[in-house]
């Protein structure tokens, strides 16, 4: 290299060492960390020269909350730690991050649209009670917003030398408070379906469009529960689901009432059935998975309970279930209704 462009070069880093830019230096008081090289966090906050540090920041969060819940909860399983990871770090999560630290206006962009989408989402955050890890009230977050913070933490990672464990710490502050074991709720569809399929409804989400606001039903066995409205159908359908669930587990709720005794039934069954057996000397109860229905991330069980009695080899089916256990105890509840006839 030219050595004048080596003392230009230097003495550009010289001067935004002492004297950064305006919006740098807020980023660094917000996040409570100052750059050894200023230009990675100017990097990180220009929207058309940070989606390399995106890439990185992305990766970089997901390994330093894995990281982190592995060596904190040595008691979760690797299925729970993948689901508050994505929890923590999702674009919905990340997203009100930037709108509580106030990072956006600290871009540097020229995007009018953007500008109203992001206040409009700011707007409608300020509203909600608690963060909203699967998606707002009214509106889907502006993917900028996350991608802003992705680009900030792989700034902090590849400014500490890749130091994972720091960019972590000054990561951490912006994310809390964490989403952990004890405080992370289940999406609310899937809340909805499991609940429902342990009381055996099926639940349908019947959709139309009045202008540009999409409106979701939710049904329960062809029973209307709830309505769901938002400009985006995926907003949409999360409002009735949410909706849905607060009415379906009120005191007041009538629909699954009928079906609550046979639940309290089911979670019985199986040790039920076991003392039966043990009673009567006869081998312990078997129970083989038989059928899985659905896609994966609705998908349902079936299984079946063998019992060999003194003269007879007896076979229950049960009820699809969400959870294999689940399909398990309902197998076992109909065995118990079949040898109690047989054998009582």
């Amino acid at each position: 290299m030219n050595p004048f462009h080596i003392v230009v070069t230097l003495i550009k880093w010289l001067y935004n060492l002492f004297y950064p830019h305006p919006t740098v230096s807020e980023a660094e008081r917000i996040l409570g960390y100052s750059f050894l090289k200023p230009s990675l966090l100017e990097e990180a906050l220009t929207r058309i020269s940070n989606r390399r540090l995106e890439f990185v920041g992305d990766a970089a969060l997901n390994l330093a909350m894995t990281s982190y819940l592995y060596s904190s909860h040595r008691d979760l399983m690797r299925g729970r730690i993948s689901t508050l990871r994505s929890a923590n770090v999702s674009n919905e999560r990340l997203a009100r991050v930037a709108v509580r630290h106030n990072i956006y206006p600290l871009m540097r962009r020229k995007t009018p649209s953007l500008d109203k989408d992001v206040e409009e989402f700011t707007k409608a955050v300020m509203l909600e009670q608690e963060d909203q890890i699967y998606g707002g009230i009214t509106k889907k977050a502006p993917k900028i917003l996350a991608d802003v913070v992705e680009a900030i933490a792989a700034a902090i990672y590849e400014d500490c030398n890749f130091n994972l464990d720091v960019m972590w710490e000054v990561v951490r502050r912006l994310l809390e408070p964490l989403i952990t074991a004890d405080t992370f709720s289940e999406h609310p569809e899937t809340k909805l379906h499991e609940l429902c399929q342990k009381s055996g409804k099926e639940v349908k989400f019947p959709t139309r469009q009045n202008g540009n606001t999409f409106i979701v039903e939710v049904l329960v066995d062809g029973v209307s529960i709830s309505y769901g409205t938002a400009e985006q159908m995926k907003i949409a359908k999360l409002n009735a689901a949410r909706h849905a669930l607060e009415k379906l587990c009120g005191e007041k709720s009538y629909l699954l009432k009928s079906q609550h005794k046979k639940v309290a039934e089911e979670e019985k069954a199986k040790h039920k059935l076991y003392v039966f057996c043990a009673k009567r000397h006869w081998p312990l109860p078997v129970y083989k998975l038989e059928e899985k229905k659905g896609p994966a991330h609705n998908r349902t069980f079936i299984c079946s309970v063998h019992v060999k009695t003194t003269n007879d080899y007896l076979i229950e089916l049960g009820e699809d279930r969400s959870r294999v256990k689940d399909a398990e105890k309902s197998a076992a509840l109909k065995m118990l209704s079949l040898v109690g006839k047989l054998y009582v």
